[in-house]
């Protein structure tokens, strides 16, 4: 059962007339199939022409949408042979960040990623996705372990940021985030990195500075979330909407400044509507970016990930 968005209301009352058609046609006589093809191809052209339109602020709620899909989700839709590796070798296991080793169309390679839970208990579980010291060092770890066998590194990034709990500053949060920033830009292997939900702060950055970074349709990518920026420029967050608007967080505005590489088209309605088809699309997007990054030594691959990073912003 989908769940609507404020801004969707219109096709969710277009929706529930037609599962009351659909319910009026099973227990009668009635032949309405052609009213329920109707409103059908009227919902679905609504669908296509809100999500064309959509605002900033609008495609961030999209991209915190509950149903949408997340780590394990494309694990399981989009990759073959996963096989988890967990803890930083220093502290303990975070959950918030999972890795291991996995396959794509028969690739072998490493797949770090954000992971938020689909429930209470599973979001609780995995901290909402919000990476503590212990899972960037994870994420470094299983980095340097990929350099060490030349897999491929692919990270999936859905965060709202890393987790600022007091007990994540005093095991040094900002260090682990650097360090793991530091190791996706030393990697001597290609990377890949696709934001598919929301890409918070350094929190995001750490698993994203990547020689290519995918940006999925309805996702967003910022320095702040636009409820903190309203907060601190108009001491409210009611501003988010504006906030949103003005920080140019959205894939289609971030392509045009070059802070990432390619818009990965998501299903009408956003990904949560079929996720199946979302991950069949994005991992035909990660093959083509793998692809045409094998045969590239250490130092190529170095050299294309300081470039992309030192031009933006240089106005060039």
């Amino acid at each position: 059962m989908v769940s609507y968005l404020e801004f969707e209301k219109p096709v969710a009352t277009l929706e529930a007339r037609i599962a009351e058609l659909r319910q009026t046609a099973a227990g009668g006589d009635i032949d309405i199939g052609g009213e329920i093809r109707r409103l059908e191809a009227k919902s679905a052209d609504l669908l296509r022409s809100t999500y064309a339109a959509l605002t900033p602020w609008q495609k961030t709620q999209v991209a915190r949408h509950p149903m949408r899909p997340h780590f394990v989700d494309y694990v399981r839709l989009a990759f073959d042979e996963f096989m988890p590796l967990g803890g930083d070798r220093l502290f303990g296991e975070d959950q918030a960040i999972v890795g291991g080793l996995a396959r794509l169309d028969g690739r072998k390679l490493m797949l770090i990623g954000h992971e938020k839970g689909h429930d209470t208990a599973s979001r609780i579980r995995h901290n909402f996705g919000m990476g503590k010291p212990e899972g960037y060092r994870k994420a470094i770890r299983l980095m340097e372990l990929a350099g060490r066998f030349a897999l491929p590194v692919v990270t999936l990034v859905d965060t709202s940021g890393a987790f600022p709990g007091v007990e994540a500053e005093e095991r040094g949060q900002a260090e682990a985030i650097a360090r793991s920033t530091e190791a996706c830009l030393a990697l001597p292997v290609p990377m890949v990195a696709a934001i598919v939900g929301e890409g918070g702060s350094g929190g995001a950055v750490a698993l994203a500075s990547a020689e290519r970074v995918l940006m999925l349709e309805h996702a967003v990518y910022s320095v702040i979330s636009p409820e903190g920026c309203a907060s601190i420029l108009w001491r409210t967050a009611e501003k988010a909407a504006e906030a949103a608007e003005a920080m140019k967080v959205t894939a289609q505005d971030l392509l045009s400044l070059e802070v990432i590489d390619r818009i990965v088209p998501e299903p009408v309605g956003g990904a949560h509507r079929d996720p199946a088809a979302m991950a069949a699309t994005l991992r035909a997007a990660i093959g083509e970016e793998l692809a045409a990054l094998e045969g590239r030594n250490p130092a190529e691959l170095r050299e294309a990930r300081a470039r992309r990073f030192l031009r933006i912003g240089d106005g060039g």
